[in-house]
């Protein structure tokens, strides 16, 4: 039995299970989970305010080294972004207003288009309910219970001054949110990576913090070249799409290529709604059959082309992600932060999958967000290791050359 030398501080010894240490995970992402939920009125506008910087800071960067600091280059960056927004706001106001103000004449000739395929599904309807009535009792008349129950009986508030009040307080939310976020951003720019090296030193030691300013460095990079190239790949798909709907004649051309160009940020589910939304427009605005499904199949053909040729040649296979991992992030980010979380799951996708590729563990979570095609190299490198290590000996010798042969 060894004895311990004197002075020397008592060896500790790991209690915890395998089991244990999996619980603690699973009850740490689950209270994790349960804090970005219920706080997410505090934990969206940082987000999206740290997603914006990632986007700005390679102009802002641009700026400084030209000798502007820091935050006057934020500043200068806000403004003209606000200028662009802005400016394309007012080209579009006029044709949006002249939609939004059609809209009652359009809700009338969907329904006038579409009441043969309403009374097919109304006599359906009514078979249906006959055939469960079949056998079932009849509930009591509302007369029998003393009437139906009027409005006024229970002094409810009219539906208008309801839809007021509600579209007065989403409209001082969204003011809120957009002052909070891009107090945010300017405060993250005119930091940038000076305030992100002080942050890491402070909380780690020098080798952690010199690994986390290089991936930090990495994500920021990747993810902002990345929305570059498809902003660029967005930019013209939108002019492609206004120029194909003026070609066939649709109204107010250029709106729906902006919409087409916006939405596309969205993977999937951009396009699909896209291409609803032109369908609706042409099944209103055409009389043949031949020419709706003439605009439907030109876009879509558009968006085949940008999803499977254009992107994966200008922004390459490295930073593709699986799409079923996108279906189920876009999904969890509605569920968990609606509007704000859809258009945050793409970025956290990319910066998981950046953040693997920069560690020495990080393989696994890499190809399991990968597509399927970059996963299949690695699983048959693993099946022929599998196959050479379970090799009989006899074989082995076989393939040895013999001395003096």
């Amino acid at each position: 039995m060894t004895s311990q030398p004197e002075g020397s501080p008592p060896k500790r010894i790991s209690t915890l299970s395998p089991r244990s240490s999996l619980a603690i995970r699973m009850l740490t992402a689950l209270a994790i989970g349960a804090l970005l939920y219920f706080a997410h009125a505090a934990f969206i506008p940082l987000a999206l305010a740290v997603l914006f910087s990632l986007l700005l800071t390679p102009p802002v960067e641009a700026l400084h080294r030209r000798g502007l600091p820091r935050s006057v280059s934020a500043v200068v960056v806000l403004v003209v972004l606000a200028c662009l927004i802005g400016g394309s706001a007012n080209l579009l106001w006029t044709p949006a207003q002249s939609w939004w103000a059609s809209a009652p004449q359009t809700l009338k000739m969907i329904e006038k288009k579409s009441r043969p395929v309403a009374r097919l599904m109304n006599r359906i309807e009514i078979l249906s309910s006959r055939a469960g009535e079949i056998g079932r009792a009849q509930p009591p008349s509302t007369a029998s219970l003393g009437g139906p129950v009027t409005q006024s009986d229970v002094g409810e508030s009219p539906p208008d001054a309801d839809m007021a009040v509600e579209i007065l307080d989403e409209t001082r939310a969204a003011l809120v949110g957009i002052v909070t976020v891009t107090f945010l951003v300017l405060f993250l720019l005119a930091g940038g990576p000076p305030m992100l090296a002080r942050l890491s030193a402070a909380l780690a030691i020098d080798l952690q913090s010199t690994q986390t300013l290089r991936v930090i460095n990495a994500v920021r990079v990747e993810v902002s070249r990345y929305y570059a190239s498809i902003a660029l790949i967005n930019l013209g798909l939108g002019l492609s799409t206004a120029v194909t709907m003026m070609l066939l004649g649709m109204p107010n051309p250029f709106l729906w290529g902006t919409v087409a160009a916006v939405l596309n940020f969205l993977p999937y589910v951009g396009s699909a709604t896209t291409l609803v939304l032109l369908t609706v427009v042409a099944f209103v605005t055409f009389n043949s059959i031949g020419h709706v499904a003439a605009v439907a199949a030109s876009y879509l053909a558009l968006a085949t082309v940008e999803g499977q040729v254009v992107q994966p040649l200008i922004v390459g296979r490295r930073l593709e992600l699986n799409p079923l991992m996108v279906f189920l992030a876009l999904w969890l980010g509605g569920w968990f932060w609606g509007v704000a979380g859809i258009v945050m799951a793409v970025p956290t996708l990319l910066s998981l999958k950046i953040v693997a590729q920069h560690s020495r563990l990080g393989r696994p979570l890499t190809e399991f967000l990968s597509p399927e095609k970059t996963t299949l190299a690695p699983i048959a490198a693993v099946v022929a290791q599998i196959t050479s290590q379970t090799r009989c000996p006899d074989d082995r010798s076989r393939l040895r050359p013999r001395n003096g042969a």
